[in-house]
């Protein structure tokens, strides 16, 4: 189950499966103004950089390290996965120099961040408190199958599968997420066919999208027990007021962030 949580006007949601520090970010909480307002997290967006350096602080603060004490993502919609450690941390609105939509730890004390404004955020959390993930799902690193890449490396670290946790977080839902046919029918190919439940047709030939429930019906097939997976039931495009939303506002947004720490 998905929780709000405040902290001194942050607001995140977390989940009850997860035993880790963890946090989905919305937009309220920051200090970002105009179409920014008001926690953006995206760097490379247009916003004030000195804004956003505050927003990272103040999430930040809820792991209790500062803004130059974590691990990020840069995102290019593939599938590579990176294990990070302290030495991978990142100096706030500097460069990443790695490419990689999800990157795993089993260092404790290093918060590590994936970004989102439609796409699924993924945190996974071995049981045993060996490892850790965030992973960005958008369609097309979801049928390469990061999240295989993902499970990889938590288990060259030590996890095992059965022992994985998975949120899925807040993300574009079923009723939003409408596609031409090339994203149904990688999906398919991509599950084995097993896409019960994840298309509706409509009559104008295009597809609506559960790009949620089938990210957690990935993690099934690759051996993590159902009974550990959450997900959120919350529409980013539908309440974008309260999280940013690529599609609604056509580009003009800001990010949230997926965070967990061992």
């Amino acid at each position: 189950m998905f929780i709000e949580e405040n902290s001194n006007g942050l607001i995140y949601m977390r989940s009850d499966i997860i035993g880790a520090k963890h946090a989905f970010t919305t937009r309220f909480g920051g200090v970002s103004t105009g179409e920014f307002a008001s926690l953006n997290l995206g760097s490379n967006r247009g916003d004030d950089p000195e804004s956003v350096r505050e927003n990272y602080r103040r999430v930040c603060a809820l792991f209790g390290v500062g803004e130059n004490d974590a691990c990020v993502t840069n995102q290019v919609h593939k599938t590579d996965v990176r294990i990070v450690t302290a030495a991978d941390k990142h100096t706030c609105l500097g460069p990443t120099p790695y490419e990689a939509d999800g990157i795993v730890t089993a260092e404790k004390g290093l918060p590590i961040f994936c970004f989102v404004a439609d796409c699924v955020p993924v945190l996974l959390w071995d049981a045993k408190n060996r490892a850790a993930g965030a992973v960005h799902c958008g369609w097309r690193s979801s049928v390469g199958d990061i999240l295989m890449h993902a499970l990889a490396g938590m288990t060259s670290l030590g996890a095992e599968t059965k022992d994985i946790r998975a949120a899925i977080g807040p993300s574009i839902g079923a009723c939003c997420f409408e596609t031409d046919d090339d994203v149904p029918d990688a999906i398919s190919e991509w599950l084995g066919g097993e896409t019960g439940g994840l298309f509706v047709r409509r009559p104008d030939g295009k597809t609506m999208v559960d790009l949620r429930l089938a990210n957690a019906r990935r993690l099934c097939q690759l051996g993590v027990p159902v009974r550990n997976i959450d997900i959120s039931g919350e529409c980013t495009f539908c309440s974008h007021d309260k999280y940013w939303s690529h599609r609604y506002t056509k580009g003009r947004r800001g990010s949230q962030a997926a965070v967990i720490m061992l």
